[in-house]
């Protein structure tokens, strides 16, 4: 049996402590908020209880952080989180969560598909959910906080054996750094079955924002508007697949317009499957700097909305600018096999 704590950086409103409540229905958990005085937090289950000040930045969270970074990137091994978040103010919410997550995730903690819930002031962020519930804005967050509560009391996990991946990118082969560290990762991914589409080959059209019937009835059929590489190639090898590995070379801070696309598409093929059971890693190189910024939006998108597994330490993310660069990076050779290790004892459904 698991130990819970809440991590409660500020004192929190009358509706995040609502939110909160909603959410550890039947959870006996300490509160955390000495951060000089952590307990040892591997293997834990950590719920994050954040109230934002108008400038979006919690000083006590940083503390908690440093605290954390201070023990080593080891200090979450074998955690899992979830974040509940809340503001006064209309901004800052997701940004805080994201950031919440991958400071944990680099330290070792694992967070299921859809692992957050924010409030904005007005809860205007609820909105597009009343045509589904047909509840008030506050009731549909706090049915939404129960439901994450219950989901992260019961996620049962094991190893997949004998796991199936799917690495998508659409760079070429002959000048990128990102497809020469994901072939270092490869190399040491014996006997497993990989799956390498490049969405270069096709023409990518993006999401065009079609009405939600238009968009169930083409994803009820496991199709796009749009058709495709897409449709034929991308969304069967997803269904079939256990594991995601998204190929990011950085572009002014921004994942490729072609994988931006592939994402967005992902959308149809979301409104009959979701996604809880597919873990999600990703190789990250910038010509300088930012990769952290390229793993927020992977996490924002793929875990956060699209509900995919984020398993401890997700994203291998390097620095190399000149072509060929990757390969005289310090110890690269031993962070690819160490990445490769830690993706088969983590593909888990």
């Amino acid at each position: 049996m698991k130990n819970y704590y809440l991590v409660l950086p500020e004192k929190p409103s009358p509706f995040l402590k609502q939110m909160i409540d909603m959410a550890t229905k039947n959870i006996k958990y300490e509160i955390l908020k000495d951060f000089e005085q952590l307990p040892d937090l591997r293997n834990k289950k950590i719920i994050y209880g954040v109230e934002l000040p108008i400038t979006g930045v919690s000083n006590n969270l940083n503390k908690f952080f440093l605290e954390l970074f201070s023990r080593g990137y080891d200090s979450l091994l074998g955690a899992e989180g979830i974040v509940l978040v809340h503001s006064q103010y209309q901004y800052f919410t997701k940004t805080a969560a994201q950031s919440i997550i991958f400071k944990s995730n680099l330290l070792g903690c694992r967070f299921s598909g859809r692992p957050m819930v924010e409030a904005t002031r007005n809860l205007d962020n609820f909105l597009p959910l009343k045509k589904v519930y047909e509840l008030p804005l506050e009731e549909i967050c706090l049915y939404l906080c129960e439901e994450l509560g219950k989901r992260f009391v019961n996620d049962q996990i094991d190893r997949v054996e004998n796991p199936k991946i799917l690495v998508l990118h659409s760079s070429n082969r002959m000048y990128s750094n990102t497809l020469t560290l994901w072939d270092m990762v490869k190399g040491n991914l014996k006997e497993i079955s990989i799956t390498e589409i490049n969405i270069q080959n096709g023409t990518i059209v993006d999401c065009i924002g079609c009405p939600y019937k238009t968009c169930k009835h083409y994803g009820q059929q496991t199709k796009c508007f749009y058709g495709g590489i897409i449709v034929k190639e991308v969304y069967p090898a997803i269904l079939e697949a256990d594991s995601l590995v998204f190929i990011c070379p950085n572009y002014n801070d921004m994942i490729t317009a072609n994988l931006v696309a592939l994402i967005n598409r992902l959308t149809a093929l979301f409104r009959k499957t979701k996604f809880y059971d597919k873990t999600l890693f990703s190789i990250i190189v910038s010509g300088h700097s930012g990769g952290d910024a390229l793993a927020k939006q992977l996490i924002s998108s793929l875990n956060i909305n699209k509900t995919f597994r984020l398993p401890p330490y997700f994203a291998l993310m390097a620095v190399a600018n000149d072509r060929g660069a990757i390969k005289k990076v310090p110890h690269i050779e031993e962070l690819a096999k160490d990445f490769a290790e830690n993706m088969v004892s983590e593909i888990k459904r």
